[in-house]
């Protein structure tokens, strides 16, 4: 007995004419919304809204195409590895390495105390960066190595270059680390942010709007069809309808100037080019401090060739 009017009590509680209004006008709207995707509402029938907040809608569609199409590339510099040409031959290596190093030192604490002998503990690799600039300067000082072991000391032209090559991607590659670095805390993340958050807000605001929109419309279609009888209710229906749209409406356009008026996109697109810039001119200026020199050994092999085919 006390369950009974325990539920009866909750029951009671529950507002079912709200929930069943709440009802109706959802069905009413989803109604509206086919008759207009089926083009079977007059033009007039559909309520029009501001020419400002409309404005302000096609501003807002812009700035998220503007936003989606430059994190469709940019996206690439959330991973390290996006020009690195021989990952997954590495990957595997360093797997099996990295497995190897957790068990020895996972059975070097477990046996410690015991009176089994424990492993020497192992230090993990050293992080290898996956980047073009680091796979060249890795490359070029594997050559050079390769070209030095058979020379027996003695100088060799392009052992000599191949090491000056190998330095100056080594300066690239710490310049290309700090690049990606900068790129993804300046530019990207603050650039996903206003797309996930104050972009879609305003996007949300605007459904909002458009829900409302086709609630009123539907509203006026029962008015139209009411019986003498519901004319009054169905009156007070679309006046609570009007007066929601216009909120909804303020509220959606105050969200949009705001989105459209937040200077953070611009400032992230000047911390992309501005890091790129500083990458591409160490770059530059790496590899024009080891041309020189390198231009210089390939002038002097070449002399030295001439020379001795003219012998």
């Amino acid at each position: 007995m006390e369950s009974w009017t325990r539920l009866s009590t909750s029951l009671s509680n529950i507002d079912f004419g709200a929930s069943a209004n709440k009802l109706a006008k959802g069905f009413n709207s989803s109604v509206q919304a086919t008759r207009e995707r089926l083009g079977t509402v007059a033009p007039e029938e559909i309520t029009e809204l501001p020419q400002e907040y409309r404005d302000l809608e096609a501003r807002v569609d812009a700035l998220k195409a503007a936003h989606v199409a430059l994190l469709k590339i940019t996206t690439v510099y959330s991973t390290e590895n996006y020009d690195y040409p021989v990952v997954i031959a590495e990957n595997i290596t360093e797997l099996s390495t990295t497995i190897g190093v957790g068990i020895n030192n996972l059975a070097s604490t477990s046996l410690k105390g015991t009176n089994l002998p424990a492993p020497t503990e192992i230090a993990p690799p050293a992080q290898i960066h996956k980047t073009l600039p680091h796979a060249l300067g890795r490359s070029a000082t594997t050559a050079a190595n390769a070209i030095k072991a058979t020379n027996s000391g003695a100088e060799d032209k392009l052992g000599k270059a191949l090491t000056l090559y190998a330095e100056g991607w080594d300066k690239i590659s710490t310049a290309r680390v700090q690049h990606d670095i900068t790129v993804r805390d300046q530019f990207l993340h603050p650039w996903q942010q206003t797309l996930s958050t104050s972009i879609n807000v305003a996007v949300k605001a605007r459904q909002a709007v458009r829900v409302s929109r086709l609630e009123l419309d539907a509203a006026k279609q029962t008015l139209k069809n009411a019986s003498p009888a519901k004319q009054e209710q169905a009156r007070i229906e679309v006046e609570n309808a009007e007066d929601d749209l216009v909120q909804k409406t303020e509220v959606a356009i105050t969200l949009m100037k705001t989105v459209l008026e937040n200077p953070e996109p611009l400032k992230n697109l000047n911390e992309l080019a501005k890091a790129q810039l500083l990458y591409f001119s160490a770059a530059a200026e790496s590899l024009s401090g080891i041309q020189g020199e390198v231009e210089e050994l390939s002038v002097a092999a070449e002399g030295e060739y001439r020379k001795s085919r003219d012998h």
